[in-house]
């Protein structure tokens, strides 16, 4: 399924009620959503976010977002049995749900915003950001080409930003957050909305002389399958509830996973391989997670462009092949004393290869060749470095 185009009235009120761009964060009030979404670079970290999430963490975060928290009959067997695989994605560890699912439920918490609508991408795509259907949809939020572009999803030869999590969560809640306002915060008549189009809702209340604050959505004169969206995701909502209630489950759920955030793509790199390489992250859950860039090649579209990473990624590592030319230097002598001792050095945040090496009087090759190291290795604070030779 896929939402309704936006009209020239509902576009407007997009345009208003749109946030800035997002980045991986707790509640936020509104007046500082500008402020607190915007997507981060490697070098503007001034904080330091969580690097993993418990899985049960998450479990809490969803259930106290839920506008609707208990059970009703709408939540029939036939989708509790067609979704009854949902909390096995939720608490296996050999795929990238969770760690998603927890993204997307930050990001609609963010704007206030029932964790209903964090179970959609199930509906939509099964949690995949590579989806596609062969009508056209594709991505986490199953867009259409037009619909994405109305939601200022770039599109472009080489990159769909519809398989970006990070584009199309943006685009997705922002949505949902005017549809959210234009129909009194009922999540219901929202997701409507979202699957056939806010006029065609407006329509079936004023057919059925209802008015959003006080609608039955259930009542409303709709279409099968858009009634249906709505079970599905009440059924969704009482299957990972319920699952919660077994031991086992809940035993499975406590583990940590990757804290996933959207940052800009930062400035030198060119595929994803790199970047993992500079954050010693997984190339390979970079690349899952980025199906937007294909091979794992960094697109580039003439306008900024996101990725979805985790959090250990998206802070500046110390990268020795980031240091500036180094300039001749002899070691320093004293006569010709020979220390009695080796020298070792802790390595300190900030430094490299090149400021240590010039600090002990040493060429930088000398000094990575002495620890077996290379220009591709890595610093972290705390290594110890041998300064003089074995």
């Amino acid at each position: 399924m896929t939402p309704g185009r936006l009209t020239r009235l509902a576009a407007a009120l997009f345009a208003l009620a749109a946030p800035a761009a997002t980045s991986f964060a707790t509640d936020t009030p509104a007046g500082d959503a500008t402020a607190a979404r915007a997507p981060a670079t490697l070098a503007a970290a001034t904080s330091t976010p969580a690097v993993t999430r418990n899985g049960q963490e998450v479990y809490r975060r969803f259930l106290d977002g839920l506008s609707e928290p208990g059970c009703t009959a709408e939540a029939t067997e036939r989708w509790r049995s067609h979704f009854g695989h949902v909390p096995r994605q939720l608490a296996s560890r050999g795929n990238d749900v969770l760690p998603l699912f927890a993204y997307v439920v930050e990001e609609v918490r963010a704007q206030h915003l029932p964790t209903e609508f964090a179970l959609i991408p199930f509906v939509e795509s099964g949690y995949r950001p590579g989806a596609r259907s062969a009508s056209g949809p594709a991505g986490l939020w199953q867009f259409i080409a037009v619909t994405a572009r109305n939601h200022e999803i770039p599109i472009r030869p080489g990159y769909d930003g519809r398989l970006s999590p990070a584009d199309s969560t943006r685009a997705a809640v922002r949505y949902l957050k005017t549809l959210h306002g234009m129909f009194a915060g009922d999540w219901r008549l929202s997701v409507m909305a979202y699957n056939a189009g806010e006029y065609r809702v407006f329509g079936a209340l004023k057919r059925a002389g209802q008015e959003a604050r006080n609608a039955t959505p259930a009542s409303l004169p709709m279409p099968q399958h858009t009634q249906a969206y709505v079970r599905k995701l009440h059924a969704l909502s009482c299957l990972i509830k319920e699952a919660g209630e077994g031991e086992t489950w809940m035993a499975a759920m406590d583990r940590e996973v990757p804290a996933l955030t959207a940052i800009a793509v930062p400035d030198g790199v060119r595929d994803l391989d790199a970047l993992a390489s500079r954050h010693e992250t997984d190339a390979a859950r970079l690349k899952r997670l980025n199906p937007a860039h294909v091979d794992g090649r960094i697109a580039r579209i003439g306008q900024p462009v996101t990725l979805l990473v985790p959090q250990a990624a998206a802070a500046p590592p110390v990268f020795m092949a980031e240091a500036p030319p180094e300039a001749d230097a002899m070691p320093a002598t004293v006569g010709d004393a020979t220390p009695t001792a080796r020298r070792m050095h802790t390595v300190a945040r900030g430094e490299s290869p090149w400021s240590i090496a010039k600090r002990y009087g040493l060429r930088t090759q000398e000094l990575l060749t002495r620890n077996a190291l290379d220009a591709r290795s890595v610093l972290r604070p705390g290594m110890e470095l041998l300064i003089d030779e074995r």
